[in-house]
């Protein structure tokens, strides 16, 4: 790149991920409020609950590239005709083809970080956060052991630990069972530990009593026990993690297990996730080459770039509603998909062909606010005065 490319490449590129960055993190914010209960109701640490949610930026990245991608384009190209350095460009020969190229340069550029967010990084960090929501919702230790306080980790099953002594040692533990309807069982205990078996984890409690009462019987039964083992496995090992759409890496959605439930339950969803991640990586080129198309020419304050910056956003609007419309309605038609690819490269190669041969550039899309106003306010009624 010569010093003209660079410097409109540094402009844009700096103002992405300014743009990036801010949007992604009021996004940020909004989401993780969904997991707020890492911390109040399982136990955990700010630096776990921020570890865990942190995971799901790249994929917010990867809606709100593009955006930020057409905001700073817009934005380069404002300044630089506000600056008039577009006016200089155009006079010392810099034609829009010229002077297209470092914006094709960001554009690859964020292309090239959308697939590989698309591909890899969001399925992998998807996958890794459900798997640590997994562990820590099956942390017996952050689940149950809360001293002072009543913890139903099931239904039908209590927990109240008095007090906590060690990490694996605990003293005045209470277990109200009643998961079978037919018999409900509570165990106290002095004291108890959690031990580590080959077969499992147990509750070892010592010193304690069981109170057994069925419904068939009229009065309840109790034990006065030395030892006694509460099997604490099924809460303390999570459970197998199954995968959804959003955890599939590319290829496993190109070509995926014949035997898989969800392919033979939704073989229409693993379509739209397929080509909702070919078509990701279009959008950030279709958002430059539509705003650079309409805001490259160089234009005085007094002629303005409302128009020009209102067609740039109907444009790019209009493309992202009808991909989602077609993503939304190829779950019952799978040819809607297929539309979105001729829309796209259209859009792209028509672009492409006004900026390489000039025609339609020079087109002056103004917006008189002036006018108007006079026109809204000669078709409002007058009020009649008396």
């Amino acid at each position: 790149m010569d010093s003209l490319d660079k410097y409109v490449f540094k402009t844009g590129f700096s103002m992405f991920l300014l743009v990036l960055f801010s949007l992604t993190g009021v996004i940020w914010v909004t989401q993780i409020l969904r997991q707020i209960d890492l911390i109040t109701g399982q136990g955990q640490t700010v630096l776990t609950f921020i570890g865990i949610t942190s995971m799901i930026i790249p994929t917010l990245m990867l809606i709100l590239a593009p955006i930020a991608m057409l905001i700073s384009v817009v934005y380069t190209l404002t300044k630089l005709n506000g600056d008039s350095e577009l006016v200089v460009m155009s006079a010392a020969g810099v034609s829009p083809r010229r002077l297209f190229r470092p914006f094709a340069m960001l554009a690859a550029v964020v292309s090239i970080l959308v697939m590989i967010i698309a591909v890899f990084l969001s399925p992998f960090l998807q996958r890794e956060m459900n798997d640590r929501l997994a562990k820590v919702r099956a942390d017996v230790v952050a689940n149950i052991v809360r001293p002072g306080t009543f913890t139903s980790i099931e239904r039908g099953l209590t927990f109240h630990i008095r007090e906590k002594k060690t990490d694996s040692q605990f003293g005045g533990i209470l277990i109200d069972d009643f998961r079978d309807p037919k018999e409900r069982a509570t165990i106290l205990a002095d004291q108890g530990n959690i031990v580590q078996t080959g077969r499992g984890t147990y509750l070892v409690m010592t010193d304690g009593w069981v109170q057994r009462r069925r419904a068939s019987d009229r009065d309840p039964t109790m034990v006065k026990f030395e030892r006694y083992a509460f099997d604490l496995s099924p809460y303390t090992v999570a459970n197998r993690v199954s995968y959804g759409l959003r955890e599939r890496y590319l290829w496993e959605l190109l070509f995926p297990d014949p035997d898989d439930k969800l392919l033979k339950t939704s073989p229409n969803q693993f379509r739209v996730e397929l080509n909702d991640r070919l078509v990701a990586p279009l959008y950030p080129i279709a958002f430059v080459v539509l705003a650079y198309m309409l805001m490259c020419t160089p234009r005085s304050t007094r002629q303005g770039r409302v128009g020009s910056t209102a067609m740039v956003i109907v444009g790019v609007f209009a493309l992202r509603i009808l991909g989602f419309a077609c993503m939304a309605i190829g779950q019952s038609s799978p040819i809607a998909l297929y539309l979105l690819y001729p829309v796209l490269l259209g859009a792209i190669g028509l672009g492409l062909f006004a900026i390489y041969t000039g025609r339609g550039l020079e087109r002056d899309v103004t917006l008189d606010l002036a006018m108007l106003r006079s026109r809204l306010l000669a078709r409002l009624p007058r009020p009649a005065w008396r």
